[in-house]
Formats: structure tokens, C-alpha cells, sequence
């Protein structure tokens, strides 16, 4: 498997493993979002794939429903932190966990039914987003569904240290490779942190 601080490169590893090293982790809630829980009631148990999966709590839960689940994160101490709970939750058989970089997925093989992302594929840019995009399109099946959470960011914003993916890059990223089934705006904020524009997106694998 690639080492991961040789896929994402610049700060993006170091940043993400001094937060778990700190215990800043405002992701580690017991149960994923609600539109994860409203996307599993909608759909039969199958094959799949949360990418950025962090201490595997979306992994986890699909797991106890019946999925199969892989998560892939490049911190080594969410991953083991994963695989302790998924332990702890009795679904270690169908809940595991891989330490590796989601722009380098050649480990995994496919079909995959479905791929969840929250929070992760916002902090990619330039060729990691494409090989990101690459992966997916390789190991979900036809009609496959992949759901995201992304920060979103305006065109024209001048900060290049600013979180997220303008939606107009997040849309050509996809074309001709998923088709867009639904979308929901909002905001996020983390905390007493600063509010974020974001937005959830349903696609299906063309």
C-alpha cells in the first residue's frame, strides 16, 4: 500500500494526525449523521466503502445493519481506534479498516454498492482530486451510490489555505462519471468555530 504522507502532500497529514495526537476530533460523535442513518433506511445491505472513514462510526453502524464495510484514513490512530470499536461493537467481521490515502485505492477491489464520504474529499485538490475520482469511478458498479459531505468554498476566494471545494469544481470533477440525484445546502460549524457554507450531494455511478 502507498504511504499515505507521499499521496497527500503538503500539510493535510501532519495537520490530521496532530489533531487525533490532541484529542481534537469534533467528528467523534457515537452515531453518523442523520443523512447517513436516512440513506441506510432507503437502501438493502451491500458492499460498502467510507472514505476518510475517521474512528469509523458510519462504517460501524452500516456494519450493524448488515453491510460490509471498508474505511480507508491515512491517521493511523483513527484507524485503530476503528478497529477497536468495531471490536467492541461485535461487527469486526464486516467493519474493516485500512490505513492508506483515498487518492491511492488500488488495494481495494470492486464492485462496491456504496461509497460515503463526510468531510474528506473537500480538503483534496489539483491531482489527488482526480485520482480520488478515478478510484471511485473504478470500484463502484454501475448505478452505485456515493453520498458526500463537502465544505464548500466560493470561486473566486483568494485564501488558498481556505477549506472546501467550490461547487462548480465538485460538479465538473463529476461529469460523465456520476450523475447528480439530489443535493442540500446549509451551513456547519464545528463548536464556537467559524461557520462554514456546505452541502450534501446524492450521486449515482453513470
Amino acid at each position: 500500500m502507498t504511504d499515505p504522507q507521499s499521496i497527500d502532500k503538503g500539510n493535510r497529514f501532519e495537520r490530521f494526525l496532530g489533531r487525533y495526537q490532541e484529542g481534537k476530533v469534533p467528528w467523534d460523535d457515537p452515531v453518523p449523521p442523520p443523512e447517513i442513518i436516512a440513506l441506510a433506511s432507503e437502501l438493502s445491505p451491500g458492499r460498502g466503502l467510507d472514505l476518510g472513514c475517521g474512528y469509523g462510526r458510519s462504517a460501524i453502524y452500516l456494519a450493524e445493519l448488515g453491510w460490509s464495510m471498508d474505511g480507508v484514513d491515512f491517521v493511523p490512530q483513527a484507524v485503530e481506534t476503528a478497529r477497536h470499536r468495531a471490536s467492541a461493537a461485535g461487527v469486526a467481521g464486516r467493519a474493516r479498516f485500512y490505513q492508506g490515502s483515498v487518492t491511492d485505492l488500488a488495494f481495494l477491489n470492486p464492485p462496491y454498492d456504496l461509497a460515503i464520504d463526510v468531510g474528506c474529499m473537500h480538503s483534496l485538490t489539483g491531482n489527488a482530486l482526480l485520482a480520488y475520482r478515478d478510484g471511485l469511478v473504478r470500484l463502484l458498479r454501475p448505478d452505485g451510490q456515493y453520498t458526500l459531505f463537502a465544505h464548500l468554498r466560493a470561486d473566486d476566494d483568494p485564501d488558498e489555505d481556505a477549506r472546501g471545494i467550490p461547487e462548480r469544481i465538485l460538479m465538473q470533477l463529476m461529469e460523465g462519471y456520476f450523475r447528480l440525484d439530489k443535493v442540500e445546502h446549509g451551513v456547519t460549524q464545528v463548536t464556537d468555530g467559524p461557520v462554514w457554507t456546505s452541502g450534501w450531494f446524492w450521486f449515482s455511478r453513470q
